[in-house]
Order: C-alpha cells, then sequence, then structure tokens
C-alpha cells in the first residue's frame, strides 16, 4: 500500500470549539451541572498522528507539560475503546498541540474524540456514531458534539442535540495568559444554576448570548475580564465554555484581523472561520 493510501500516514485533525452561548439550567443528583448551549467548530485545532504497535500497548509519543499520562485524554480515550471493543492492538499517538489547556474552547475533548474516531477506523472497529458519542461521553462532558460532528443546540450534561444553521462568521480569539479549571468554576456557590429552560427552535444567533460561567470566571481569573473589555469595543464579546478563551465574530477575515492588529502587543489572539461540520464528520 502506498504512503498517500495508507490510513496510518495520515493527518487526523481536533478542531476547536466555542460555546455561542452557556445556560446552566439545573443540576443532577450526582452534581452534574444541566446546560443549554450552542456548539460551533473552529477551522483551527490540534492534530494528531497515530501509528501502529505490536506489544498491545498505548504510548504517547508527545507528553504535555503539567499532564500526567493517565490524565491525557487521548489516552485515556484509545485505552476506554481498546477495552470496550476487546481490542489487541497497540498504538503510538503523537499530538501536534496549538489549542491552550484550559482554555475553553474543547482542546482535551477534541483530541479525545479524533482519537475515538480514528482508531475505530484504524482498527476496523465499524462502531456507530453513537456508541462513540457513549463511549465519549464517559471521559468528559464535551467529547460527544466532536463526535456528532455538527454545530448544534445542546442540552443535558451537553450529550444531547440539535443541529442548527449558522450564519458565516469568522472569529478573533483572545487567549488570556491563564488555564481556568472547568470543576474550579462549577464549583462556585454563586454560579448561577436556574437559567430558564428554552426549546432548540427558540434559540437565535444572535438572540441570548449570554455564559453563566462568565462571571465567576472573571472573578476568579481578572485577565478573562480584561481579555473581555478589549473586544467590547467591537460588539457582543463573550466567553466561551467554562474559560479562559474569549471571543467575538466578525462578518469577514479583514475584519478580524484587524481588530487582533489593534490589540496591545502582549495581547495573544487568533482568527478562525466558524465550522458547521467536523472535518471528520464523514468517518464513522
Amino acid at each position: 500500500m502506498s504512503a498517500a493510501n495508507d490510513p496510518w500516514s495520515r493527518d487526523w485533525p481536533a478542531p476547536a470549539k466555542i460555546n455561542l452561548f452557556l445556560h446552566v439550567v439545573g443540576r443532577r443528583a450526582d452534581g452534574y451541572h444541566l446546560l443549554q448551549t450552542a456548539f460551533r467548530f473552529l477551522d483551527i485545532g490540534d492534530t494528531l498522528r497515530f501509528s501502529p504497535r505490536q506489544d498491545g500497548q498505548v504510548g504517547l509519543l508527545t507528553p504535555l507539560a503539567g499532564v500526567a499520562d493517565g490524565e491525557h485524554l487521548c489516552l485515556r480515550a484509545a485505552q476506554a475503546l481498546r477495552q470496550a471493543a476487546t481490542v489487541t492492538q497497540g498504538v503510538d499517538i503523537a499530538l501536534e498541540k496549538r489549542l491552550p489547556l484550559g482554555g475553553g474552547l474543547g482542546g482535551g475533548s477534541s483530541d479525545a474524540a479524533t482519537t475515538l474516531i480514528a482508531l475505530n477506523r484504524l482498527w476496523r472497529l465499524g462502531l456507530s456514531r453513537a456508541q462513540l458519542q457513549r463511549l465519549g461521553l464517559t471521559l468528559g462532558a464535551d467529547v460527544p458534539v466532536f463526535i456528532h460532528g455538527r454545530a448544534c443546540f445542546a442540552e443535558g450534561v451537553g450529550e444531547l442535540f440539535t443541529d442548527v444553521q449558522l450564519p458565516a462568521a469568522w472569529y478573533l480569539v483572545l487567549l488570556p495568559p491563564v488555564a481556568v479549571p472547568t470543576a474550579t468554576v462549577f464549583a462556585q456557590p454563586e454560579l448561577r444554576r436556574d437559567a430558564p429552560r428554552i426549546a432548540p427552535a427558540q434559540w437565535r444567533p444572535a438572540g441570548d448570548e449570554r455564559n453563566d460561567l462568565e462571571p465567576v470566571a472573571c472573578r476568579l481569573f481578572p485577565e478573562v475580564a480584561r481579555h473581555l473589555e478589549l473586544l467590547r469595543p467591537y460588539g457582543s464579546a463573550r466567553m466561551s465554555g467554562s474559560g479562559a478563551c474569549v471571543f467575538i465574530d466578525f462578518a469577514t477575515r479583514e475584519e478580524a484581523t484587524a481588530a487582533l492588529a489593534a490589540m496591545p502587543a502582549e495581547v495573544r489572539g487568533l482568527v478562525a472561520r466558524g465550522l458547521d461540520r467536523h472535518p471528520l464528520l464523514e468517518l464513522t
């Protein structure tokens, strides 16, 4: 088989996501928060590569500083898939990391989802998207949406999806120099947990853009608040997920790029196009 036709030789994308809004509508008895949110993918993200091993082990060729192997979502995803499908093959995983840790862009969850999608294909397991989503939910609440693969209104703990059509947009995303632990934000007593539920058909992209986690994250991490203030002259800025990254949308790439160029020199940011489909959507 030529390298061009060898699926083991390809790059596997793991795109970022943003939350266009995020409401906390309740809390289950087991402590998990019930959410309503809208997910959109971006045309930036991490890249994974996989190579087969003959010893049945799962290895990581690119360790992340500050992340123990036992906590690395790529490794956990591969091991969970091996156990669920009774796989004996091994794999080495190489991760080219571009998305910040603790940034609210779904980097680790996206990496885990791409690992499940890729190894399902590489190991020829034939699991359905629904099966992979259920497995992904055991790894993290944001993993299933990357397997679902479409821009959507999400409910529950983030695993119930209604697909949505979104207008074309470019996003300026600022990257505050902090990592925000999701569990810390959700644990704060002042977090609003009683937002009124809305039906998916009621939500509009230009409607309620509130993120209920934003006030808490801004109090705990003032850099998040500062970066939001930098964006607010351009319109409705908001935080993605539990933070730290903040964003604002523009009609054109040129407008987003000009706004980034106007930021203070020490501010890190990126410009990305909104995607309504995951680049691996057609793979099962």
